[in-house]
């Protein structure tokens, strides 16, 4: 599975719409994506023949080492997600091994991150949408937030907002989820995995 050194790439942050889940650890998606369209210098705008909010523009340094991307969030809900990336995918005429999907990972340690072409969903809700849309082969860059304490509930604990604790780290593990998004689409999977999988 190759990527397209000319086709676009579909960058789509993972999360839920609306104020209410704006600050959850479901959301780091969402938040990885708005600080990709703040460096893009571009504001998102509702798509019209998807349900998703887009950027086009392009990232990496100017000259032949920037790419092509349609930054998205979906707004449909998590586990909707596949039905809006899908639309995109068609619309912009996209390969599946250019889609990149940010979103939260459980079994990882918050503050660290996996980037990988490929694999299972691992229960989430949102990568098990898109694979069931277009099967499994597109890139994922996993935001780790660990395991919920004690005996709460995974459902409880991805729709919590982050602890104060895990709040002072997060603006910096935003901005390296944003790089390592960079470094995935302009420098190659394997480069990117060894810069940031940690």
């Amino acid at each position: 599975m190759t990527t397209d050194a000319n086709a676009p790439w579909l960058i789509v942050g993972l999360g839920n719409p609306g104020p209410g889940y704006a600050a959850n650890r479901h959301n780091v998606g969402f938040m990885v994506a708005d600080l990709l369209a703040s460096r893009m210098g571009g504001a998102f705008k509702r798509h019209g023949k998807a349900q998703a909010q887009v950027l086009e523009g392009r990232i990496g340094p100017m000259g032949p080492g920037s790419r092509r991307v349609v930054l998205a969030k979906p707004m449909s809900y998590m586990n909707l997600s596949g039905g809006p990336v899908t639309a995109l995918r068609d619309f912009y005429k996209i390969p599946t091994a250019n889609i990149v999907a940010i979103h939260d990972e459980l079994d990882i340690d918050y503050g660290t991150f996996r980037l990988k072409l490929g694999g299972g969903d691992n229960g989430h809700n949102g990568l098990k949408s898109m694979t069931k849309a277009m099967g499994p082969d597109y890139h994922r860059v996993r935001f780790g937030i660990g395991r919920p304490p004690g005996r709460m509930q995974v459902a409880d604990f991805v729709l919590k907002d982050f602890s104060a604790t895990e709040r002072k780290e997060l603006d910096y593990l935003v901005d390296r989820g944003a790089d390592a998004v960079e470094a995935l689409v302009t420098e190659g999977l394997e480069r990117a995995q060894s810069s940031y999988n940690s």
